[in-house]
């Protein structure tokens, strides 16, 4: 018998739905949207997504009851595109601890203990042992990371779990729960939009977008130049390949990690191809020395750089930092987090020599201030006008401008925090991110025996300052994972469980 064909508006939102903050399963399907059943869904794909997936298996959840909503193929796949673009291709290290491994939640053994065994030398465990007295900070290579979420993701069953397409909204279910909205890719649906019903729903979206710095937006749109000024996360491989060709100068605008990692790509072309590239650094806030309100936890600084080994000092992860994190509400936390935050790089020995020589060589310039505007010059070339703190005006001129100040957008960019904030009961937290619970579940957005809960860079703000980072992802997933125990989705870990799912992933057995 053939399938009756459905109106032309049938499958897709309706206004009565656009404008409904909570919706029945009959206003569902009265616009023709298909739903599934699923008792927990995660959205994002990434490896937020990927390690809340991993802790429930582990946990004992199993795959049927689970579905991630993602539009990429693999966990790691935005993180190794963005780590690539800024310059820290697979065989370069990131900035992550040696036991942070979003592939492992026990965290052992360590990356450092991995690479030692792969690598058949005891450099590594010598540095950790050493590290930042002797040596650099130990942290595992990019490729290390994504061939062990690889594993992983094979050990868990992560691609059964995945359903391909854009979400586009989550509203609350009237008796319970909440209707995720997916926009399928073209042609794997009959209709429009597909809708996933479920109990339980946790956002792991990541940034919402790239932040430009306003000045080097308003080049890009004036002149519909998007090659010359770049943003260190995108694809900007031109850059370097321009350099080879003939001597050129690259303005950087930035004092954190990327702008380093950026800073040693130019010095490493430099020596190694015997360039002439010159380089003009542009400083907002120019750090001359230790720098911090309280004597006793001044952080690291110099020739414009404040140092920090990671995002965050590490009491952060499991210290009185966190302890008193856990109790802050309102400007309290709001200014703790000021008191912490603050652009930072790893002070590492390698990249300091080379700006010692750049400096030394009169091909490395370091300068504090503004830049007002960035314009073409006479010759076509790019003339920045920086107005330094005594009010002068220097105008650099160079062949590119790479942004390198970060990621960070308002979470308003994305259409589902968008939604959540306008219909969903979800507001801002002192920071201005989603405010969410101690175990990350979205505030004001609860739904009958049901749970929003979110993490990543989303919830920066909130108890818990190190979201962002592999071990945050962790501390979140094993927070939710506890909160979903309590309101029995799955199983408490115990001991027990924990030693023999351990072996499991010792031995790459499915869970």
């Amino acid at each position: 018998m053939p399938t009756p064909s459905l109106p032309a508006a049938a499958g897709d939102l309706t206004a009565e739905l656009l404008g409904a903050p909570e919706w029945t399963d009959q206003m569902v399907t009265a616009a023709g949207i298909p739903m599934h059943d699923i008792p927990f869904l995660t959205v994002g794909g990434g490896i937020g997504s990927f390690v809340m997936l991993d802790y429930l298996r582990v946990y004992g959840v199993p795959g049927s009851k689970m579905r991630v909503v993602s539009n990429i193929g693999h966990p790691w796949q935005t993180y190794e595109f963005l780590t690539r673009s800024s310059q820290i291709p697979r065989p370069e290290r990131i900035r992550s601890d040696s036991s942070s491994r979003p592939d492992n939640l026990w965290g052992f053994p360590s990356y450092a203990l991995e690479e030692t065994w792969r690598d058949k030398t005891l450099r590594h465990l010598w540095q950790v042992l050493t590290e930042p007295i002797l040596d650099d900070y130990w942290t595992p290579r990019a490729g290390t990371v994504f061939t062990g979420l690889e594993r992983e993701a094979k050990r868990i069953g992560y691609w059964d779990m995945l359903v391909k397409g854009q979400v586009r909204m989550v509203r609350r279910r009237a008796r319970g729960g909440y209707f995720t909205v997916v926009t399928p890719p073209e042609g794997a649906s009959a209709t429009k939009r597909v809708v996933f019903r479920s109990r339980f729903v946790h956002l792991a979206v990541g940034y919402p977008g790239l932040r430009f710095l306003p000045d080097l937006q308003e080049f890009r749109q004036t002149y519909g130049d998007y090659q010359r000024v770049v943003n260190a996360y995108e694809p900007h491989e031109h850059v370097y390949e321009f350099l080879k060709t003939r001597p050129g100068t690259v303005v950087i605008r930035g004092g954190g990690i990327v702008a380093s990692r950026v800073l040693q790509r130019l010095f490493d072309d430099r020596e190694r191809l015997n360039l002439s590239t010159q380089v003009v650094h542009i400083f907002r806030t120019f750090v001359t020395g230790p720098h911090g309100r309280n004597a006793w936890n001044r952080r690291k600084g110099g020739d414009g750089w404040a140092y920090q080994g990671f995002n965050y000092p590490k009491s952060v992860w499991g210290g009185q930092l966190k302890a008193q994190m856990r109790r802050l509400e309102g400007e309290d936390r709001a200014r703790k987090y000021k008191e912490m935050g603050g652009t930072n790089t790893p002070r590492r020995r390698r990249w300091q020599e080379q700006m010692r020589e750049g400096r030394a060589g009169g091909y490395y310039h370091a300068v504090q201030g503004v830049v007002e505007k960035v314009e073409p010059g006479a010759d076509g070339r790019l003339v920045s006008h920086v107005r330094s703190n005594d009010g002068t005006i220097r105008q650099p001129v160079a062949d590119y401008v790479i942004d390198c100040t970060g990621l960070e957008a308002d979470i308003a960019e994305h259409r589902v925090f968008d939604d959540l904030l306008r219909h969903g009961g979800a507001y801002r937290n002192p920071v201005g991110r989603l405010e969410v619970e101690r175990h990350f579940e979205v505030k004001g957005t609860a739904s009958g025996d049901g749970a929003l809960y979110a993490s990543g860079s989303a919830t920066l703000g909130g108890y818990f300052p190190g979201v962002d980072t592999f071990l945050g992802l962790q501390i979140a997933a094993q927070e939710i994972a506890d909160d979903l125990a309590r309101r029995g989705f799955c199983r408490r870990m115990g001991p027990l469980r924990s030693t023999a799912q351990w072996l499991k992933w010792a031995f790459n057995s499915p869970v």
